[in-house]
């Protein structure tokens, strides 16, 4: 086993900064950032384009005969994927279908020349649809008139809801420009794994619900608020013997089929040049058998029906709605934003490059912005949209282009293929896709062992989203998330350490057998920032710890001071060689001056008494007074990042108390920042002193020891039991004892070498 040997002084901070002269570090102000970020040359505006339109940097160093090929393949892999998501998911945003075309190719373009990722595939994506869905069907309601708003005058109702969708996706937009221009992409930080996990969960959940209408052939009216899915399972099962077997059979076989072509996919995914595109296939399929026995006239199927050809004039967004969204426009767009950026760093992440996610934000803002104009909905990503574009081959989003390219031949062109495609093979590829997001219900009894309150926080997330609705669920789950950091900090697991037997080492008591814990020493140690709301609990782990409540133990000295006071001026206490001697032999009352009760909490004063007395000793007059075994205590601050101002109250006031009962604090390990902040709050006086500061654990223990030497009859070795080197030059003469659970362990000094 390799070794180490350190010989140095024992440091203080007071000491150490004698010793080390610290460098002066002249911080910028305000005004100095202010002015730098004003401050405009040729090297920052080079920079600044780059950063802003960040595809200039990769097209520079493109590799033409290696990567273009792999996305000609990747983008129209990609862009037939992207053309059957859009019909399907333009069902969850319950817009027209070709309306998902549109969501497929602006925002596409628009990504292309703002965002980092040269992986994701951009367009719609089923939650952010699914929440886009419940914004429309709550103004336009499938059933009765819709909400009054000035612009719906003379539009249909497809009409009505478009102009709802790009108006909620326009604020969207507008919501995630703001924040990337205002540089808080990190705002996705508060969304754990575990929260997007049970949302993504919930909302496949309600996905499948909306589907289930046009899997069976039913008319269901959409739904939105709080018990939606409830009111909308109710709503099917009415009617259920109204169920079109023919939609249903056809939803089964492209399900069934889909799946096991996927699973091999999946499971031979490593020997197969590209996935086999099984919807595209089945699409197809389903279109040229709905076309060949005319299932919309002799099953009465529910078909796409006419797509109309060519892009439709622009638009700008209704401001009436912007009021009316603005509620579920924020929820949109953090989980449009967060979703992106984390499919983003995956791949960055395996194909090495760097994502920004500010520029993410500026990115989705503008494609949404621009595409809403042009009457797309909400857009994000798909993680298997963007698999296929990623394993397929593609390099660069020149392939994410070339998707867009085939959605636009679609749209100008060949749409009109698609027009007898069943809506019910459209929801079976949607329900199919749901595997994923379902599966993920596998990780609670994963949390359960594990992790419990973040088991806690994805199934609230889960139900709540699915009870309340996605925004609501939402809004819930950030709640319950940030209480179980509030709860994790506010009740940190404090713990007293013990010196592991020969090393400089300082662990758990509890949890080994040999250790090193001198009488009258406590090493106490919380793992987390002490602030407002765990100052309290901090103070009563110290009163456990320690083994007894300073501040009582205080009040109950000065009473018997006050007792002894009281006895010697009566002349019923003498002082003798032996100590004070009680000469009364009748009963004796403690003192109770109610009048001066707040000179309890003072420091105890024996200036009027001829002797000091002990208070670990018999008492005269039987004044009973706690004992106090513990003279040393050190707060392991290694792990407190920092104080806030009711803290430093609470810690001042903490230390107070036990350096009034005699007991000596130490602090150690404490960052440097918090040490000054502690010189600036005037934390310092005649009590609470600078000199309890050291710099390790280690140190302060040797000062103890040098201090108060430890006398054992059972053992009779040397203080530097956990020590190589003399203390300030000193060879120690105390001995010191070993306890390993509760016995004692002789230890030669060659074994206390390290």
């Amino acid at each position: 086993m390799k070794q180490y040997m350190v010989t140095r002084p024992l440091y203080s901070e007071d000491a150490f900064a004698d010793v080390h002269e610290k460098i002066h570090r002249h911080h910028k102000t305000v005004r100095h950032h202010v002015k730098q970020y004003f401050t405009c040359d040729l090297k920052r505006a080079k920079n600044a384009a780059l950063s802003l339109l960040p595809f200039i940097g990769w097209m520079r160093i493109y590799q033409l005969k290696e990567w273009l090929l792999s996305d000609i393949v990747s983008g129209v892999s990609t862009g037939l994927v992207a053309v059957l998501q859009g019909l399907a998911y333009s069902l969850l945003a319950s817009l027209p279908p070709w309306y998902g075309l549109f969501t497929a190719f602006f925002p596409v373009i628009v990504y292309f020349f703002l965002g980092t990722s040269r992986h994701i595939s951009v367009g719609a994506f089923p939650v952010l649809s699914l929440m886009v869905g419940a914004v429309v069907t709550r103004l336009v309601p499938d059933e009765g008139p819709p909400v009054n708003i000035t612009g719906f005058e003379g539009l249909t109702s497809d009409e009505q809801r478009v102009m709802v969708a790009a108006s909620v996706t326009f604020l969207m937009g507008i919501m995630q420009l703001a924040m990337g221009l205002l540089q808080v992409g990190f705002i996705v930080m508060y969304l754990s794994d575990t929260l997007v996990s049970g949302f993504t969960t919930a909302a496949a959940v309600h996905i499948l619900v909306s589907q289930l209408k046009f899997v069976l052939g039913l008319v269901v009216p959409g739904l939105s608020g709080p018990l939606s899915i409830v009111y909308t399972l109710e709503k099917i099962f009415v009617q259920i013997e109204k169920t079109n077997v023919c939609d249903l059979v056809t939803s089964i076989l492209i399900m069934v089929v889909v799946f096991i072509v996927k699973e091999i996919n999946d499971r031979y995914k490593a020997k197969l040049p590209v996935p086999i595109p099984i919807e595209v296939i089945m699409t197809v399929i389903a279109c040229g058998v709905s076309y060949a026995f005319n299932f919309r006239v002799n099953y009465k199927v529910d078909v796409v029906g006419r797509i109309p050809v060519g892009y439709e004039s622009p638009m700008g967004p209704n401001m009436q709605i912007f009021g009316q969204t603005a509620v579920e426009a924020f929820p949109m767009a953090i989980v449009g934003f967060a979703v992106a950026f984390s499919v983003a760093k995956v791949y960055s992440v395996k194909h090495d490059y760097i994502i920004d996610g500010n520029q993410e934000l500026i990115a989705f803002g503008a494609s949404n912005i621009i595409g809403a104009a042009f009457k797309s909905f909400a857009a994000s990503t798909a993680l298997s949209r963007s698999a296929v574009q990623e394993s397929t081959g593609g390099k660069t989003q020149i392939a994410g282009l070339l998707s867009a390219l085939i959605v636009m031949v679609v749209t100008l062109a060949i749409g009109f293929l698609l027009e007898p495609l069943p809506k019910s093979v459209l929801g079976a590829v949607v329900i199919v896709n749901l595997k994923g997001m379902l599966m993920q219900i596998r990780e609670v009894p994963y949390l359960w062992r594990r992790d419990r309150p973040d088991c806690v926080v994805w199934l609230v997330t889960c139900l709540a989203s699915i009870l309340l609705g996605l925004d609501l669920g939402l809004a819930v789950g950030l709640g319950i998330e940030l209480l179980t950091v509030v709860f994790r900090a506010q009740f940190p697991r404090c713990s007293v350490l013990a010196n592991i037997t020969g090393t400089d080492i300082y662990k758990e008591r509890k949890d080994y057998m040999s250790i090193y814990e001198p009488q009258g020493v406590k090493i106490f140690r919380i793992p987390s920032p002490i602030f407002f709301a765990n100052i309290d609990f901090f103070r009563g782990k110290l009163v456990e710890a320690v083994g007894f409540n300073p501040l009582r133990v205080l009040r109950k000295r000065n009473k018997a001071l006050r007792t002894i006071r009281k006895l010697l001026k009566k002349g019923e206490l003498q002082m003798t060689s032996k100590g004070l001697l009680l000469t009364s032999s009748g009963p004796i009352e403690e003192s109770e001056d109610e009048s001066n009760m707040e000179d309890l909490d003072q420091p105890t004063d024996f200036k009027d008494l001829p002797v000091q007395v002990n208070w670990n000793s018999e008492l005269p007059a039987n004044i009973q007074v706690p004992r106090v075994d513990v003279h040393s205590l050190i707060l392991d601050f290694s792990a407190v990042s920092f104080l806030d101002i009711s803290a430093l109250k609470g810690l001042k006031a903490a230390l107070k108390e036990l350096i009034r009962v005699e007991v000596e604090v130490y602090i150690v390990a404490c960052d440097a920042y918090i040490l000054k902040k502690l010189h600036s709050c005037m934390f310092f006086d005649d009590e609470v002193k600078s000199s309890m500061f050291f710099l390790t654990l280690h140190d302060a223990m040797l000062h103890i020891l040098d201090k108060h030497p430890v006398n054992s009859e059972n053992t009779k070795v040397c203080e530097k039991v956990i020590t190589t080197a003399t203390i300030h030059g000193n060879q120690c003469n105390g001995v010191s004892s070993l306890r390993s659970r509760d016995r004692f362990v002789h230890v030669s000094e060659s074994e206390t070498k390290f």
